[in-house]
């Protein structure tokens, strides 16, 4: 795609793209990359709700953050239904996975809290009722401003539409634990334009959400990434030379793949107060690779720009695949270009024996990976499983140049902060 010059006075940059050539290289099971199996004896957070994209509070440099010693964490949740009527079998029982597989229409922001990284206690849910704008409320992320606990959260407003917006309030902390007050004023930030990001006029299967905000450490300049997929008519896009890369001989055939147009955007706040934001072309996309980048995210290390997304086994084109997992790319500088990590792209995927055990990860600076538990096999022929709906196993990395490897395991859901702010 073509750059458009910013009235902000950006210069213009090209996209770098994640090539089929890349995803080519993308090999499941390798024990570097490759996350630890999940037993299917995991405990659960809670009996009463689901909960999948975990997003930890953090400083606007990536840093998790606690405040007066209570860590705290804000979920994507949905109320468990074992006795609704809905979601009961023929036979009277809890359809559990059904009740699991439509959690995303009544998807609500909750938080917790803990004084250990775990052990996390439900808090509640952050905005009340009616105070956000659309049905559901997606994921975004929580940024702690200051000493004085106020926290905004950065989120995505779905049905109608899709809208990437801000609310702010304050963490309030006692002995025994953290409540949240305000979250009241709910400020839309920006949508999809048509132009550089697709709506959902031009494809009903368009993503466009998952606001993650930073400052450039080199720039000083404040920013954000989300999900988006490049603008354009559905299947009106090409799968060019340069979106395929250098393949070999019999790979030049791309099927129907031009319907995968994945990309992960990029915006620059017009202000320090992050309500006033101009989009600019996408940091990076997968055309004819993927249709979903989700949850971009950044981990500053070693003055490189390490960029990680989530993504699906069955969001690849045709001809390329990989497992369900957080995919990552790194670049000298913010707008690139960024180079897949380990050459393929993938930095932590779910074993084949078990595909679909984690999902949306987020790696942290310090290395940790945090996800949640999807299902796991409940036996050797995968028939049978247990849905999860909780904190996944903790999984350590190693960011290393343009590689990274798998080095440690630790408890479910831990989540430990990085530096606390004592509030005044």
């Amino acid at each position: 795609m073509k750059s458009t010059p910013s009235k902000f006075g950006k210069t213009p940059h090209q996209p770098s793209l994640w090539t089929r050539a890349d995803a080519l290289k993308v090999h499941a099971d390798d024990p570097t990359t490759t996350q630890p199996l999940v037993s299917a004896n995991f405990p659960v957070l809670s009996d009463e709700v689901f909960i999948w994209d975990t997003m930890p509070l953090r400083d606007i440099d990536g840093n998790i953050t606690s405040v007066d010693g209570w860590s705290v964490i804000f979920t994507l949740t949905a109320d468990r239904h074992p006795n609704d009527p809905q979601y009961l079998d023929q036979n009277g029982n809890y359809d559990v996975i059904r009740d699991w597989n439509d959690r995303h229409g009544r998807a609500k922001m909750y938080y917790w809290f803990s004084r250990t990284g775990k052990d996390w206690k439900l808090g509640g849910r952050v905005m009340a009722e009616g105070v956000s704008p659309t049905v559901r409320e997606w994921a975004g992320t929580p940024i702690l401003l200051n000493e004085q606990g106020e926290v905004d959260l950065y989120y995505t407003a779905v049905t109608p539409g899709a809208t990437i917006v801000k609310v702010r309030g304050r963490v309030v902390t006692t002995e025994h634990g953290v409540s949240l007050v305000g979250f009241e004023k709910v400020k839309p930030l920006f949508e999809a334009d048509g132009k550089m990001y697709q709506t959902e006029a031009q494809n009903a299967f368009w993503g466009f959400r998952d606001p993650w905000p930073f400052r450039d450490p080199k720039d000083g300049k404040l920013y954000m990434l989300f999900e988006g997929n490049v603008a354009g008519e559905r299947g009106s896009h090409k799968v060019g030379k340069a979106e395929i890369g250098d393949v070999p001989p019999g790979y030049e055939d791309v099927g129907n793949s031009r319907f995968q147009t994945a990309c992960v955007g990029i915006a620059v706040a017009r202000d320090e107060d992050g309500d006033d934001w101009e989009m600019l072309p996408p940091l990076l996309t997968a055309v004819g690779v993927n249709d979903q980048t989700e949850r971009p995210h950044f981990v500053f290390q070693d003055g490189k720009y390490y960029l990680f997304t989530i993504s699906h086994t069955f969001t690849y084109a045709d001809g390329v695949t990989g497992p369900d997992g957080v995919y990552g790319f790194v670049a000298d500088s913010l707008f690139g270009p960024y180079v897949p990590l380990n050459g393929s792209g993938l930095v932590l995927g779910n074993p084949s024996s078990q595909p679909f055990q984690t999902y949306s990860h987020c790696v942290m600076p310090n290395g940790l990976v945090t996800s949640f538990i999807d299902s796991v096999p409940t036996d050797n022929t995968g028939t049978q499983i247990r849905i999860g709906g909780t904190e996944a196993p903790t999984v350590g990395i190693k960011i290393k140049g343009q590689q990274t490897f798998v080095v440690a395991e630790y408890d479910y859901g831990y989540i430990p902060p990085m530096l606390d702010v004592t509030l005044k």
